[in-house]
């Protein structure tokens, strides 16, 4: 069958080969439990080795047994929000028309609570799909001040986590994030700036510029996550809220001295 024959229509081919012409332009449903599949296993890899990107993820796939393209794991990879940590142009997408404000935190002294907050997004799995994870976390302290879920990678929620935090701790001196949409939208910067929080952004290609939310998540997703399989968003909402609960005030960090970041963060330990 030939679409451009200029002979014969498709229509008439299908006639002469007695072919239903829906089935001529049926396209195949992608699979998306097989994606979804992929997509934890992904996820897994990338919270072991961050810098692998879509070559290198797609070379391990395939050493599991899994016949993928590199094209198909780069969408899922774009999917999960997930890029490889390492320098190179356009790392991340900020809305357009906003500023992108200036990296402040470089050799600056984090001495106390609610001088430094900052926040970030991962991917999270369920048994049946998939979700995004925010939270805000002081870095004096790391104690994580708010998180929400999402199943879109929309602004709001976001929004919402920062409302949390500040109405409940007040306002920081500094907030830092990096350049994402969520983070340079109108609605997030124009609540700090309307606090007289002086904005920080992780520059282009350097991903530790938030190094401690980066350690969260990889503390979440293998303390929490990767031990369950949250049959739904309300699911893992519930699961989560009580790590959170346990990570604030009764996990030790040995950064901390062993203390538990609520600990840290009310004692306001300068030491």
């Amino acid at each position: 069958m030939e679409r451009a024959d200029p002979a014969l229509s498709v229509e008439r081919q299908c006639a002469l080969l007695g072919l239903a012409r829906s089935t001529f332009y049926y396209a195949p449903v992608r699979d998306e439990t097989e994606d979804l599949a992929l997509m934890r296993l992904l996820d897994e890899e990338y919270t072991r080795h961050p810098f692998y990107g879509a070559r290198r993820m797609t070379h391990w796939l395939r050493g599991q047994g899994w016949p993928v393209g590199r094209k198909r794991v780069r969408r899922l990879l774009r999917v999960m929000g997930l890029e490889a940590i390492y320098p190179k142009p356009r790392l991340s997408v900020a809305a357009p028309g906003h500023r992108i404000y200036p990296y402040l935190l470089r050799d600056l002294a984090i001495v106390r609570p609610n001088q430094v907050w900052s926040t970030d997004i991962t991917y999270l799995r369920l048994a049946r799909g998939f979700a995004y994870l925010t939270a805000i976390m002081d870095w004096f302290s790391r104690y994580v001040l708010a998180w929400r879920l999402s199943i879109t990678l929309e602004a709001d929620f976001c929004v919402e986590a920062l409302d949390e935090a500040m109405d409940r701790y007040g306002a920081p001196e500094i907030f830092n994030s990096d350049q994402g949409c969520q983070f340079t939208s109108e609605a997030f910067t124009g609540r700090l700036l309307g606090e007289g929080v002086r904005v920080s952004m992780d520059g282009r290609g350097r991903a530790f510029d938030n190094i401690f939310i980066e350690r969260l998540w990889r503390t979440v997703k293998y303390e929490e996550v990767y031990l369950r399989d949250y049959p739904s968003v309300l699911d893992a909402r519930e699961s989560l809220g009580a790590y959170f609960a346990f990570y604030n005030r009764e996990r030790p960090h040995q950064a901390l001295n062993n203390a538990t970041p609520w600990q840290r963060h009310c004692a306001g330990d300068f030491s």
